[in-house]
């Protein structure tokens, strides 16, 4: 029988490009594939897939690089990149748009505003859409939209056939819609590797943003006052919160508003009346001009980071208050932070169980952030996202599969919650033998062949 040949940009440690095309986003987790395949369409994909079977050689999927545990890079392997895929098409007739799985959030946002629509999804341009969709999707525009995932209508995606073989298929609410529903928050890379999505988009135009600072004497005020008002206010707003450093002395609130200045200024007032603000910002702004404003240049830069997350299902008790305090005030550099978006609104109306996001009932998520320069760094910071974690626990939930922590012992359960079996049967009818795997992928149950 023939051997497929791979097909697409090909690179190899021979390849001056290879030192650029190996990295990640995460510079603490280096992996060095032994090849890297640029696929240019599904039938690159569908031969990568194959290649890989055939060869018996382990592979990753890859599309923006923002895997925080560097889970969609492997030593020795094959990457399986589907960044260069990124073609984007609107039906301003059915209001729909159907892109290819590896556009970044950037080209998304940029190519959907010329036909004056958007999807709801994260803030970093480089961030690639599959990823964030396939984990749910949280971002500015999640309180009055919902999730990125709850406003997909389609997937195509190759997936493993038989014992070597690959191909498309579709996945929706009526084909093949148990795999619908695992896209729909279940994780990337764990079913198959997406070539497009297809998703209703809105019609925008102006929106409004904010931003308030305040010092480090209003910590316990602040945060109480937003995690009270975030997740209750008007759907039409959602804020972040971060508390940095001691050291940086800076608490910043920050959101977007579908709606004038003049009502969100009055919806800010339970903010902006508390505490001694050192600075109030509220304007009224075109669309595409609020992405760029959420978007952190610093967040797109590849560095040596740590990254771990939480839900809130009530309010935080002073004392968890105060614990977040206490390790800001002993954070191991002073670009360590804890960041928070408000939730609930249409990303808290579907079940549960309607999709594989599970933490419907999270009222906020809550994300443990820290960077370093130096190798010598890296155990005082590993050590101090684990200890917030395990010190916030007892006031928490969960984590966001989109912000994996190899650390977490019980992973299964903080990612899915009670999702998790019904996640593992899709995985035992789509992909039986495991091929997707990676050190926190969803294991298919046992069948004998």
């Amino acid at each position: 029988m023939e051997m497929t040949k791979l097909t697409g940009r090909i690179v190899t440690p021979n390849d001056v490009e290879y030192r650029m095309a190996r990295v990640n986003n995460n510079l603490s987790v280096p992996k060095f594939p032994k090849v890297i395949v640029f696929c240019q369409n599904a039938n690159d994909v569908v031969n990568a897939l194959k290649w890989a079977r055939e060869n018996r050689i382990p592979f990753r999927v890859r599309s923006g690089r923002h895997s925080y545990e560097n889970f969609s890079l492997v030593d020795g392997g094959l990457i399986i990149d589907v960044s260069e895929m990124n073609k984007i098409t609107v039906n301003c007739e059915k209001m729909t748009a159907k892109i290819e799985g590896g556009a970044n959030l950037g080209h998304v946002y940029h190519s959907l505003w010329k036909y004056g629509t958007t999807i709801p999804g994260g803030t970093e341009s480089s961030v690639g859409l599959a990823g964030l969709t396939l984990g749910g999707g949280i971002g500015m525009l999640s309180r009055w939209f919902g999730l990125t995932c709850d406003n997909l209508l389609e997937v195509e995606m190759v997936i493993a056939d038989g014992h070597r073989g690959a191909k498309l298929i579709k996945a929706n609410r009526n084909h093949n819609s148990d795999l619908f529903w695992a896209c729909c928050g279940g994780g990337g890379g764990n079913f198959g590797i997406v070539t497009s999505f297809t998703f209703k988009v809105h019609s925008i135009s102006k929106v409004s943003i904010f931003s308030i600072t305040w010092g480090w004497e209003d910590f316990e005020e602040v945060f109480d006052v937003w995690q009270h008002w975030a997740p209750k206010t008007d759907e039409r707003l959602t804020t972040e919160i971060e508390l940095k450093s001691k050291e940086m002395n800076q608490i910043i609130a920050q959101g977007e508003f579908v709606g004038d200045s003049s009502m969100l200024k009055k919806l800010l007032r339970p903010l902006t009346d508390t505490g001694s603000p050192t600075n109030i910002f509220i304007k009224e702004v075109p669309y595409i001009d609020a992405v760029q404003f959420f978007d952190d240049p610093s967040g797109n830069v590849p560095s040596h980071h740590k990254r771990s997350g939480s839900f809130l299902e009530e309010p935080f008790s002073k004392k968890a208050i105060l614990t977040m305090k206490h390790f800001l005030a002993n954070a191991p550099n002073k670009n360590s932070n804890i960041w928070h978006q408000s939730l609930g609104g249409k990303a808290g109306e579907p079940d549960p169980k309607d999709t594989a996001f599970y933490y419907r009932d999270a009222i906020i998520a809550q994300e443990y952030n820290t960077i370093w320069n130096k190798p010598d760094e890296e155990r005082e910071n590993l050590r101090w996202v684990e200890e917030l974690r395990d010190a916030l626990s007892p006031y928490t939930t969960g984590d966001y599969v989109n912000w994996p922590d190899q650390f977490i012992r019980d992973w299964p359960r903080n990612y899915y919650g009670e999702n998790f079996t019904q996640l593992r049967e899709v995985k035992t009818s789509y992909d039986p033998f495991n091929v997707f795997k990676f050190p926190q992928s969803i294991p298919p149950f046992i069948r004998w062949f």
